[in-house]
């Protein structure tokens, strides 16, 4: 960077703004990515973009990207880490006095843009610090897969997810299950000359449902969430095929809600395991209020990019849901705690 360029300071919703008016739910984060990349070079961090690939069934996505900015020449002993990509349906930016909207304000667009104001303020005074922005948190953690291969030697990473400004001391896991029944198609007159795949998938999710689950005295219980079903042709059709897609947000090991998927499921579906994000304690720091984060995140696949933590403004409460909203100050507040944490951290 040359010591001569002093850009001005950023308008963490400004920044919001606009990157909310960039269209980005998950495998179709390259624009925003670019636009984050072109947007810290030119304020002189040294930025590596590095591609991400596209799952199969969005071949046709188009590019898709990691971004890295640091000082050049500088290992990190810190990174702010959040994910570019959003949940569907986009909904588009608008603001008034007090608040944001739209998708993206708090989960994780806001964050992004407090990570980098509180990334310039901390660089500025001479901190070591880099900024990771990720694609797939959403669906599959295919960013911070591939992020994982290529760290920067630093000591902590903060990871942005909406906490309420409070530090997470722990975060749920994630396991996500596909089930899938076969039958044999008939007349729905002649049931006995059929087998229903609906009707195997309904018993199945019945005992999954019934399902003691681990529970842990400080993060609570395991939760299960039947989240998608698909299946048979018409009501006077037997099925000959249903699915459906389970998540269960964890609370320690992933294998004895494993086995007991797959013992609910025994005889009468296919089982497999299409995502496993680990459950994971966190530091607590002095002062500082804090929270159990029941989502999960990035952390469990960026085990290389030294001590996590989890902060940020917003609300998960209104994530992921047509009412998502960010208050300004909130946002502003937390540049200011970004940079204090960080401070402490690096003391």
């Amino acid at each position: 960077m040359n010591d001569n360029f002093q850009p001005h300071p950023i308008d963490p919703i400004a920044l919001t703004r606009q990157l909310c008016e960039i269209e980005s739910t998950t495998y179709n984060e390259g624009a925003v990515g670019d636009f984050l990349a072109d947007f810290l070079a030119r304020r002189g961090w040294a930025v590596e973009k590095t591609p991400v690939e596209q799952p199969q069934e969005s071949v046709d996505g188009g590019p898709r990207w990691n971004v890295y900015a640091g000082v050049a020449g500088q290992m990190p002993d810190l990174v702010f880490s959040t994910h570019m990509d959003t949940v569907p349906p986009y909904i588009p930016f608008r603001e008034d006095d007090d608040f944001m909207y739209g998708r993206g304000v708090s989960d994780a667009k806001g964050i992004i843009a407090a990570q980098v104001a509180a990334s310039e303020v901390l660089r500025d005074a001479g901190f070591p610090v880099g900024l990771l922005f990720v694609s797939g948190e959403e669906r599959d953690s295919a960013g911070a897969r591939a992020a994982n291969l290529v760290p920067r030697g630093n000591r902590f990473l903060i990871n942005g997810e909406p906490t309420d400004n409070r530090l997470a001391l722990a975060s749920k896991g994630a396991l996500r299950a596909t089930l899938k029944c076969t039958g044999v198609m008939a007349h729905s007159a002649y049931p006995e000359l059929g087998d229903s795949a609906v009707h195997k998938l309904v018993e199945v999710l019945g005992r999954l449902l019934a399902l003691q689950l681990p529970v842990d005295k400080d993060a609570g219980p395991s939760t299960l969430n039947i989240g998608q079903i698909q299946g048979g042709h018409a009501p006077n059709v037997i099925a000959d095929k249903a699915e459906a897609q389970v998540l269960v947000r964890l609370v320690g090991d992933s294998a004895p809600v494993r086995a007991a998927i797959i013992e609910a499921a025994a005889g009468l579906a296919e089982v497999a395991f299409t995502l496993d994000l680990a459950f994971v304690r966190l530091r607590a720091i002095p002062g500082l209020p804090t929270m159990v984060a029941k989502f999960a995140t990035d952390i469990p696949m960026l085990t290389n990019w030294g001590e996590p933590l989890l902060l940020g403004p917003g609300s998960i409460h209104v994530a992921h849901t047509p009412q998502e909203k960010l208050a300004k100050q909130e946002l502003r507040d937390s540049v200011d705690l970004y940079v204090k944490v960080a401070k402490q951290l690096l003391a």
